[in-house]
């Protein structure tokens, strides 16, 4: 049985990259794989608790000052060299820099690392990516907007850099009229259109923007935020200064944001950027239409005009002026928006199809590799 270990900085907070990470651990673990998920820092908490109860097996290194803790390395590099997986998957850039620079003294048979922001950091991040470019045996990107923003940045060569898209599960996230009535009843609401977005609350999603368009789009909508982050208080403080208290919720952070999505109308997304949105993924399995920046990542998920809407980023007044033209659409035409960004899901981003990708790109790297060895091959004589 093949083994491969995923490695991320934590699971403590869930975002794009942790469900990810956690969809495709138990995913090849369903196909036969032995799953090992390593996360840097932190318990894991309810997701470490899922991923086991699913076979996949859970280490944290406990490591407390970032990269800079010996003690992380050498629990990594022990774990290595008595488990052996023959993949190790870096998802992030600590995650990448641990596993690469671990190579060096530990038998990993392929290094694979997975970029999944658009967003290349400052010098020491290109620094990183640059110094360490020999190390992985192939590095991939969520999307296209990911791969050629570090492409640009000189931080991957273009012959080691491939593309992969996130996947949902698409059996999973589907509509669900009976959940949509029984959400939509404990929410108070009946005929009234209700708008949902989901995302940590970070500068990144631009929440400002979203409240303040949304103080523009006419009642009685209503609008559902689930995530959590450091501008929780500012956001609230906002929200209450334009009068939106009895119009926008805070659901906080959510595990499972499909109840959400099936009692929503609409799905929104205000971000300044973004690697490829899993949860635009996520409401185009479950049929609801979106209204999102026009963004990298962002533009590779919605066919404009008929499975959402693309806007300008950081445009209050655009922003509004879509949701309330989505709201007046007919709910027939907006049912068949719906499906086709269900269809569009389907067809190209679900999980099954992702799957295949990656066991395909493990089995390819696995053939061209020496057995496990310590350090990384010679590339003139490899």
């Amino acid at each position: 049985m093949n083994h491969v270990a995923m490695v991320i900085p934590g699971l403590d907070r869930i975002a794009g990259a942790e469900r990810q990470v956690m969809l495709l651990a138990k995913g090849l673990r369903l196909r036969g794989w032995r799953v090992s998920v390593v996360a840097l820092s932190g318990k894991g908490g309810q997701a470490a608790a899922e991923l086991t109860g699913s076979g996949v097996e859970f280490l944290t290194l406990e490591m407390r000052k970032g990269l800079v803790d010996p003690r992380g390395w050498f629990r990594f590099n022990r774990w290595l060299n008595r488990e052996r997986p023959q993949v190790v998957h870096a998802h992030l850039p600590h995650a990448a820099w641990l596993a690469r620079w671990s190579r060096l003294h530990t038998p990993i048979q392929v290094l694979v690392d997975t970029l999944h922001s658009s967003s290349t950091g400052k010098f020491a991040r290109h620094f990183g990516y640059r110094a360490s470019s020999w190390i992985p045996d192939q590095v991939t990107a969520v999307s296209e907007s990911v791969a050629e923003a570090h492409l640009k940045a000189g931080m991957v060569p273009p012959n080691k850099l491939t593309v992969v898209p996130n996947g949902v599960d698409v059996e999973d996230f589907c509509p669900d009229p009976q959940a949509r009535s029984t959400v939509r009843r404990n929410l108070g609401l009946d005929h009234e259109f209700l708008w949902l977005a989901a995302g940590r609350l970070e500068a990144v999603k631009d929440y400002p923007t979203l409240l303040c368009a949304f103080a523009r789009v006419p009642e009685p909508a209503k609008l559902l935020i689930a995530g959590a982050g450091s501008l929780q208080s500012e956001l609230c403080r906002l929200s209450a200064n334009l009068g939106l208290e009895h119009r926008v919720r805070f659901l906080g952070f959510q595990p499972d944001v499909k109840p959400w999505m099936h009692a929503a109308d609409g799905f929104v997304l205000s971000s300044r950027w973004e690697g490829f949105p899993l949860g635009l993924l996520e409401a185009g399995a479950c049929a609801l239409p979106a209204i999102a920046t026009d963004v990298p990542g962002s533009r590779e998920t919605i066919v404009c005009g008929r499975t959402g809407r693309l806007i300008p980023s950081g445009s209050p007044t655009a922003l509004a002026r879509a949701m309330t033209a989505m709201m007046l659409v007919s709910p027939k035409d907006r049912r068949t928006m719906g499906n086709l960004a269900r269809l569009h899901v389907s067809e190209h981003f679900s999980i099954d199809a992702m799957l295949d990708r990656w066991e395909k790109l493990y089995g390819d790297l696995l053939e061209r590799s020496y057995q496990p060895h310590r350090g990384v091959r010679d590339p003139i004589t490899a």
